[in-house]
Protein backbone atom coordinates (compact mmCIF):
# COMPACT_ATOMS: atom_id res chain seq x y z
CA UNK A 1 0.00 0.00 0.00
CA UNK A 2 1.20 3.25 -0.46
CA UNK A 3 2.16 5.78 2.51
CA UNK A 4 1.15 9.73 1.52
CA UNK A 5 2.33 11.84 3.84
CA UNK A 6 0.10 15.36 5.04
CA UNK A 7 1.40 18.11 6.91
CA UNK A 8 -0.30 18.57 10.50
CA UNK A 9 -0.49 21.76 12.55
CA UNK A 10 -0.46 20.53 16.33
CA UNK A 11 -1.45 23.46 18.72
CA UNK A 12 -1.58 22.91 22.82
CA UNK A 13 -3.08 25.79 24.58
CA UNK A 14 -1.31 26.19 27.51
CA UNK A 15 -3.92 27.21 30.23
CA UNK A 16 -6.62 24.75 29.33
CA UNK A 17 -4.04 21.86 27.80
CA UNK A 18 -6.40 21.47 24.82
CA UNK A 19 -4.71 19.70 21.97
CA UNK A 20 -5.89 21.39 18.37
CA UNK A 21 -5.17 20.24 15.24
CA UNK A 22 -5.03 21.52 12.03
CA UNK A 23 -4.45 20.29 8.23
CA UNK A 24 -2.40 23.61 7.15
CA UNK A 25 -1.40 26.88 8.80
CA UNK A 26 -4.01 29.13 7.01
CA UNK A 27 -6.65 26.60 8.51
CA UNK A 28 -5.28 26.92 12.06
CA UNK A 29 -5.47 31.11 11.26
CA UNK A 30 -9.30 30.77 10.33
CA UNK A 31 -10.37 29.53 13.82
CA UNK A 32 -10.81 32.35 15.44
CA UNK A 33 -9.99 31.09 18.72
CA UNK A 34 -6.53 30.03 17.80
CA UNK A 35 -5.85 33.06 16.06
CA UNK A 36 -6.85 35.41 18.97
CA UNK A 37 -3.94 33.31 21.34
CA UNK A 38 -1.43 33.18 19.05
CA UNK A 39 -1.09 37.14 18.92
CA UNK A 40 0.73 37.10 15.19
CA UNK A 41 -0.47 38.30 11.83
CA UNK A 42 -0.72 34.89 8.62
CA UNK A 43 2.46 36.58 7.23
CA UNK A 44 4.81 36.44 10.29
CA UNK A 45 3.91 32.95 11.26
CA UNK A 46 4.79 31.69 7.90
CA UNK A 47 8.58 33.17 8.23
CA UNK A 48 9.08 31.06 12.10
CA UNK A 49 10.05 28.07 9.76
CA UNK A 50 7.65 26.10 12.58
CA UNK A 51 8.78 22.29 13.10
CA UNK A 52 8.19 19.61 15.53
CA UNK A 53 11.80 20.51 17.35
CA UNK A 54 11.64 24.17 16.49
CA UNK A 55 7.79 24.81 17.99
CA UNK A 56 6.26 28.05 17.67
CA UNK A 57 5.81 29.56 21.53
CA UNK A 58 4.04 32.59 23.25
CA UNK A 59 2.55 32.32 26.38
CA UNK A 60 -0.82 31.05 25.76
CA UNK A 61 0.33 28.28 22.91
CA UNK A 62 2.55 25.92 21.40
CA UNK A 63 2.51 25.26 18.16
CA UNK A 64 4.41 22.23 16.12
CA UNK A 65 3.95 21.30 12.32
CA UNK A 66 4.66 18.00 11.37
CA UNK A 67 3.88 14.98 9.13
CA UNK A 68 0.68 12.66 9.49
CA UNK A 69 1.31 9.09 8.35
CA UNK A 70 -1.58 7.27 6.70
CA UNK A 71 -1.81 4.22 4.40
CA UNK A 72 -3.97 4.60 0.89
CA UNK A 73 -6.52 1.82 1.21
CA UNK A 74 -7.64 2.25 -1.97
CA UNK A 75 -4.87 0.33 -4.08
Amino acid sequence: MLKHDRTIIHVEVKDTHEHIYFGSAAAMFEDPKVSALLKIKYQTFRTKRVSDQRPYENEFVIVRKGNLHTIDHHV
